[in-house]
């Protein structure tokens, strides 16, 4: 039961960040589709909105294991 406890909320801990790239990248799309000039600064503001979420989903995992798998 344990394990099946921890695969729900790693699974919860992923597909919030996983959700924040999936809409950053089509916000992107549609953001370089009406301005192609601008894409130097749109890709700047990407890249760090996706290490952010990138942080948050490897911090969030991180505290999963430290929390649930037991140390030996």
């Amino acid at each position: 039961m344990q394990n099946l406890t921890v695969i729900i909320i790693m699974f919860i801990a992923v597909i919030g960040p996983s959700i924040v790239i999936a809409v950053v990248g089509a916000a992107t799309i549609q953001a370089l589709g009406r301005n192609p000039s601008a894409a130097p600064k749109i890709y700047l503001g990407v890249i760090l909105m996706l290490l952010f979420a990138e942080a948050a989903s490897i911090i969030s995992l991180l505290v999963v294991f430290q929390i649930f798998v037991p140390q030996t």
